[in-house]
């Protein structure tokens, strides 16, 4: 690891032991994940505690999920929900599907949280007739991130909170040339968002334990 990068990781663990503390439930989540040889790239605590206040700042009743991976990010976010709320989380893949059920039901959350499994684009219409989301997270295959940002916008009140990870690609974003598709989908994205008045909306970077990234916040207008 680079200096920064070490210095970054110790100044998360330093806000996540002051400001999150240990959480059994958490922990196992991860290393189950681990375990059943997911990719690590969950969301850090300190990023998980922000979901968790976010759907408590919002008084979200109902979250959409894109992306579930093991469940360690719905933990979060459902933690955050008043008694009778509900999350709907959306993954691709059954094996980690399966990982993420069995974590939910570990914290308790088996009633709360509804995993769908299949793929988010096919997913996602039919959600059309049920109740609108009050928050919507995506963190799932970035390549169809511009698709995704339509579909939270289509299926969640006017008030809205809107949230999507890994919008700076290590700072990639900014090179019009770079090749890599995660960047050049993510530049889509933002030109996508730009011409797009139906949310009013800001992106902010961040660094810590899981590098030099950022995140889009936006608000349904």
């Amino acid at each position: 690891m680079s200096a920064p990068q070490n210095l970054w990781t110790e100044v998360d663990e330093y806000m996540a032991g002051l400001l999150v503390g240990p959480d059994e439930v958490l922990d196992a989540a991860l290393r189950d994940n681990a375990a059943a040889g997911l990719p690590p790239i969950d969301v850090s605590p300190v990023q998980g505690k922000f979901l968790h206040l976010l759907v408590r700042v919002a008084g979200a009743r109902r979250v959409l999920e894109i992306g579930t991976l093991g469940g360690y990010s719905t933990i979060w976010l459902a933690r955050g929900l008043p008694e009778g709320g509900r999350v709907v989380t959306l993954e691709y893949s059954p094996a980690h599907a399966a990982v993420a059920r069995a974590n939910l039901a570990r914290a308790g959350l088996s009633d709360v949280v509804e995993v769908r499994e299949g793929a988010a684009l096919d997913l996602l219409p039919g959600l059309v007739d049920e109740e609108p989301f009050d928050l919507v997270f995506v963190d799932a295959d970035k390549e169809s991130n511009t698709e995704y940002l339509d579909w939270a916008v289509r299926l969640a009140r006017p008030g809205a909170t809107v949230v999507v990870d890994n919008v700076v690609r290590q700072g990639r974003i900014v090179d019009a040339r770079d090749p890599e598709p995660r960047v050049r989908e993510t530049r889509r994205f933002f030109d996508a968002l730009a011409a797009d008045g139906r949310v009013d909306a800001t992106a902010l970077q961040t660094v810590g334990a899981k590098g030099h990234d950022g995140f889009l916040l936006a608000v349904v207008r």
